[in-house]
């Protein structure tokens, strides 16, 4: 007599996750001009941006001595990789529906949770190996002169934080672009909403310069949900003394918070906005 094969049941909400996350990532692995996009732009930026404003750049005081505009944007450029990398991974949304695979996915028994999770897993993956790239290779451009002599913090015994903060940031950015990307009927919209809103997000969060002490550009830079990702990086790749708490610097509890907060409510969003039933998805 046949003996019943015992299923564990995890497996019908583990095993989507998985194979969504696997897709993403061997759609990536075949198209090559991504990494282009998504990791040579904003090396460029680093070092155009940090050989032109270098001069001008007055480091704020919460800074350590020495401080130059290249080192000081190098965080925001590895939040910038994890940003483009997320968001435009999500941007696969769109194309599925186009196809059908998306439909087929919705009509499966699959829970919707998974299937959430599952896209969002895979383009976190994606965007914390290019982060990941960019910290490790990035200053080696000092070799050629297109980068300072600088110590980026990244350490062996501190990599292990810093990979998990990275994969929380990801996550909460891949979760954002899901809920502009989930409504969406066309990749120009999708584009268009990456040009007036998610790139201000970026600049408006301390990476591009420093926050201040007063005035109302301050007050929306401590309002960036990103503010605190880029800080809680910062803070992660300082090297020596732990930089001090201040107005434009909170620490790194209140990054972590903060980060995971947001992270929650952008995830618990998508998962609502998965579960409503829309006439775009059937067709």
């Amino acid at each position: 007599m046949n003996q019943p094969v015992a299923v564990n049941p995890t497996t019908p909400f583990v095993l989507p996750i998985l194979t969504l996350a696997q897709r993403e990532v061997v759609r990536f692995a075949r198209q090559r001009t991504r990494v282009i996009g998504a990791l040579i732009q904003p090396i460029l930026f680093w070092i155009l941006f940090g050989a032109g404003l270098r001069g001008s750049f007055k480091a704020p005081d919460w800074a350590t001595a020495g401080m130059t505009y290249q080192e000081y944007f190098f965080p925001g450029v590895a939040v910038m990789i994890l940003m483009f990398t997320a968001i435009f991974s999500t941007i696969s949304i769109i194309e599925d529906r186009k196809e059908g695979f998306l439909q087929g996915v919705l009509v499966s028994p699959v829970p919707r949770s998974s299937i959430v999770l599952g896209k969002l897993l895979g383009g976190t993956i994606l965007a914390v190996l290019q982060a990941v790239l960019f910290l490790l290779l990035g200053p080696l451009l000092k070799i050629v002169g297109l980068a300072p002599d600088f110590d980026t913090g990244v350490t062996l015994a501190g990599f292990i934080p810093l990979l998990l903060f990275l994969f929380l940031l990801g996550f909460s950015l891949t979760a954002l672009g899901y809920l502009i990307a989930w409504p969406m009927e066309s990749t120009q919209g999708f584009h268009a909403i990456m040009s007036v809103f998610l790139m201000p997000m970026w600049l408006l969060s301390g990476s591009f310069f420093p926050a201040g002490d007063s005035g109302w550009l301050s007050w929306i830079i401590r309002a960036n949900p990103l503010t605190y990702g880029v800080t809680g990086l910062r803070r992660l790749l300082s090297a020596g003394p732990a930089l001090p708490s201040a107005p434009g610097n909170p620490s790194l509890i209140v990054c972590l918070t903060v980060t995971a907060a947001v992270c929650i409510i952008y995830v618990s969003i998508a998962i609502w906005m998965t579960r409503q039933r829309a006439t775009r998805n059937a067709r």
